[in-house]
């Protein structure tokens, strides 16, 4: 009988423990967002980028898709539809042409079971790019 009592009592005792104790907390979006562009300054909004040249696609949960292209991070927060994005998602540009415009607009579809589940309006493009450190002294 008094090992049950021991598993009771470490039973409880681990259901004590808050879960967000246990577990590591997951960054906000916006938090990641920052991460990303940590170390980069904004430069002037563009309203397209060349689609050849883009070697990575990130989506930010609800607030962005962040192309990369070299060393710059091209930020785009969409005019509608931001809610929707999901870092697990698959996206499906619509475009006008080779390059990515804030007239195109991306759909939404689940990586598992490959439905559609919504679209974005592009917005304009931010680059960001690393500061010079030579010439920041």
């Amino acid at each position: 009988m008094r090992p049950w009592i021991a598993i009771t009592l470490a039973a409880a005792t681990l259901a004590a423990v808050p879960a967000g104790a246990a577990a590591k907390e997951k960054p906000t979006p916006q938090e990641r967002l920052a991460k990303l562009l940590e170390g980069r300054v904004a430069g002037e909004p563009q309203r397209c980028i060349s689609t050849p040249a883009i070697t990575d696609t990130q989506v930010i949960d609800k607030t962005a898709i962040v192309y990369r292209q070299g060393n710059t991070l091209w930020v785009n927060t969409p005019r509608s539809g931001a809610e929707s994005l999901d870092d697990d998602d698959v996206l499906v540009t619509k475009q006008t042409g080779s390059q990515l415009c804030s007239i195109d607009t991306v759909q939404l579809h689940d990586r598992t079971s490959r439905t559609w589940r919504g679209f974005v309006a592009l917005g304009d493009f931010v680059p960001w790019r690393k500061v010079d450190k030579a010439a920041k002294n």
